[in-house]
């Protein structure tokens, strides 16, 4: 077990951003098109975290054109440039599955921190 371990703590990413469920975030990754890189920006609502170590995923929702959209993210991939959080929100549950039957402004709305 300690070669596994060993494997696993060179994979994690030291500089994660620290992020939790109900935060706005825009997620920066390497998109290869061909023989060319490029940095692609996916920005929604964190609904849900899962896993720990390497095996740790989030879920990043918004609405486009109407349509909500889901994508799903390793969290130590190295096709995640980096997590920028954009506001922090305040969710008192560990994940935000409501928020899909909402429409319009309601499905992006979780209450944000008070300062």
């Amino acid at each position: 077990m300690n070669i596994i371990n060993a494997i696993e703590k060179e994979q994690l990413k030291d500089n994660a951003a620290k992020f939790k469920v109900g935060d706005s975030v825009r997620v920066h990754t390497r998109v290869i098109e061909g023989d060319k890189e490029r940095i692609q920006i996916f920005t929604g609502i964190v609904i849900g975290r899962k896993g720990t170590g390497v095996n740790e995923n989030f879920t990043v929702r918004r609405i486009s054109y109407g349509e909500g959209v889901e994508r799903v993210f390793p969290l130590h991939s190295p096709r995640i440039a980096k997590i920028e959080v954009e506001k922090a929100g305040v969710a008192r549950r560990a994940k935000l599955t409501y928020l899909r039957e909402r429409k319009g402004k309601q499905a992006m709305a979780v209450r944000e921190q008070r300062a």
